[in-house]
């Protein structure tokens, strides 16, 4: 799965164009390199993203295309 899909998907960025943009500003890493929207998403990738001052690391448990709302945190984990 796409990068930009996986992260609007599980809902760690709310909109897939604000999650293209990130990437597109450099603020996604994937297995700690800058990572392009267009990036595959694999189980045990570890996703860092910046949002401002703050930073997101979390590693992949799960790629679906599509989630309920209640269960997105399932695709996930922090680190």
């Amino acid at each position: 799965m796409r990068l930009d899909k996986y992260l609007k998907v599980s809902r760690l960025i709310k909109r897939r164009t604000v999650a293209n943009e990130a990437c597109d500003a450099g603020r996604v890493m994937l297995n700690d390199r800058v990572a392009r929207a267009s990036a595959e998403v694999k189980v045990g990738d570890v996703i860092e993203i910046g949002f401002g001052n703050r930073t997101v690391k979390v590693e992949v448990t799960s790629v679906t295309e599509t989630v309920r709302k209640d269960e997105a945190k399932e695709l996930f984990r922090y680190l």
